[in-house]
């Protein structure tokens, strides 16, 4: 079967760009920016040349053509070819600072009127384009990248292509509710009501991987329970996400965090599914810190 034609697209500043190198250095054939209108003549021009990996990314800068964009995607996907849509998404007060940092201009900062060039406050235009890219954020697969190292993104995406021949991959991820909910999760469970390894005094230093962390944690029945209701939940409800055409369902665990409880849960529900379902493992504050050694 084809490998499918990965659609990047998503919110300026939130990293795009990163996601496109890391595509072009798994042997990726990239566009960026290519009008909507052309990408089936792309894809067949590139198919014809036996180019089996093929990336596209479109956004805000072609607003003129994005309502063209939907209508192309179940066009292809009609055609026998399969398209996975990525939206990278960040918070505005992250993307205001990325855009303080670089001093670049957002792209839909600068209108035109009847009465010359207006200039539109960076908060606006951010949201103007929340609203334009609604539609394409509602069919594809969402990387929160507000907390994210380039390095952690460019592995994210790497594992999302890796995994794309499956019908459903289930993403299970840990994070930490002092540093936000992740905006990609479908489902978000909140393990801060669990006995929190942090209070004793051996474990602190420790993580959820960890054997003292993981004996602590069987020990513990509410643990048991909570993770014993998410897996019968999961159980009940993943055949109806797969009837969905989703290609990802990301399941988002949350303690105070992020290192012990979340990750703990993480790690014991993805070696349930892991036979019965394709399941990658994200640990949001873990993989943040590591990066940053």
């Amino acid at each position: 079967m084809p490998e499918p034609v990965i659609l990047i697209s998503g919110i300026s500043g939130s990293g795009k760009s990163v996601a496109l190198a890391a595509l072009e250095d798994a042997g990726y054939f990239c566009v960026d920016n290519l009008p909507p209108e052309l990408m089936p003549e792309f894809i067949r021009l590139q198919r014809q040349r036996e180019v089996s990996h093929i990336a596209v990314a479109v956004d805000v800068r072609n607003a003129a053509s994005l309502p063209r964009l939907l209508p192309l995607v179940d066009q292809l996907r009609r055609e026998g070819t399969r398209v996975l849509p990525i939206f990278l998404e960040s918070r505005t007060d992250t993307l205001v600072k990325r855009y303080s940092e670089t001093r670049r201009r957002h792209p839909l900062s600068a209108r035109q009127d009847s009465q010359g060039t207006a200039y539109t406050a960076l908060i606006e235009a951010i949201e103007t384009e929340r609203a334009l890219l609604a539609g394409v954020h509602a069919i594809a697969t969402v990387i929160d990248t507000s907390d994210l190292r380039p390095a952690q993104l460019r592995s994210w995406v790497r594992q999302l292509v890796g995994a794309a021949h499956s019908a459903l991959t289930l993403i299970f991820e840990s994070f930490a509710f002092k540093h936000g909910v992740p905006r990609d999760a479908d489902l978000v469970y909140d393990l801060r009501v669990l006995p929190n390894p942090h209070y004793v005094r051996e474990l602190r230093a420790l993580t959820g991987r960890d054997a003292g962390v993981v004996e602590f944690m069987q020990a513990q029945p509410e643990a048991a329970e909570m993770l014993a209701q998410i897996e019968t939940f999961l159980n009940r409800w993943l055949p109806a996400y797969g009837m969905d055409q989703r290609s990802y369902l990301t399941v988002a665990l949350g303690c105070t965090g992020g290192q012990h409880r979340s990750v703990y849960g993480v790690e014991t529900l993805a070696a349930r599914f892991r036979e019965r379902i394709p399941t990658l493992i994200r640990h949001r504050e873990l993989e943040a810190k590591d990066m940053s050694l």
